[in-house]
């Protein structure tokens, strides 16, 4: 599960970790795989933001999952009172981005297995 910031260095990063996923699997471990890329830190406001996601979802069509983690001050606050944001602020909206979240991995892996 990969992680990626809506910003242009991001999106350097996730090809160069594609790129040594791909040399892991061919020399140590052919069953590596990406399960999926998750959006985070968008911005509405910020075309970037538009930009990386529409780039990225081009690439990597059904590996990115379609529930996409906003820019939210609360996530921000979480980690400095020493919470999880699920637990600092439950209601807001970076919580119930990272509970759609979980839901879509849980439906993902199910079908997985069921296939």
């Amino acid at each position: 599960l990969v992680p990626l910031q809506c910003e242009f260095f991001a999106l350097e990063g996730l090809s160069q970790l594609i790129k040594t996923v791909e040399r892991v699997k061919t020399n140590l471990n052919p069953r590596l795989t990406i399960q999926g890329v998750v959006l985070t830190m968008f911005d509405r406001r910020n075309n970037l933001s538009e930009q990386v996601a529409e780039d990225v979802r081009s690439v990597l069509g059904d590996k990115v999952y379609q529930t996409v983690i906003p820019r939210n001050v609360r996530i921000s606050e979480a980690p400095s009172h020493g919470k999880p944001v699920l637990l600092y602020d439950n209601a807001c909206v970076g919580s119930q981005a990272y509970i759609r979240l979980a839901s879509e991995i849980i439906r993902r892996e199910r079908e997985l297995r069921a296939a």
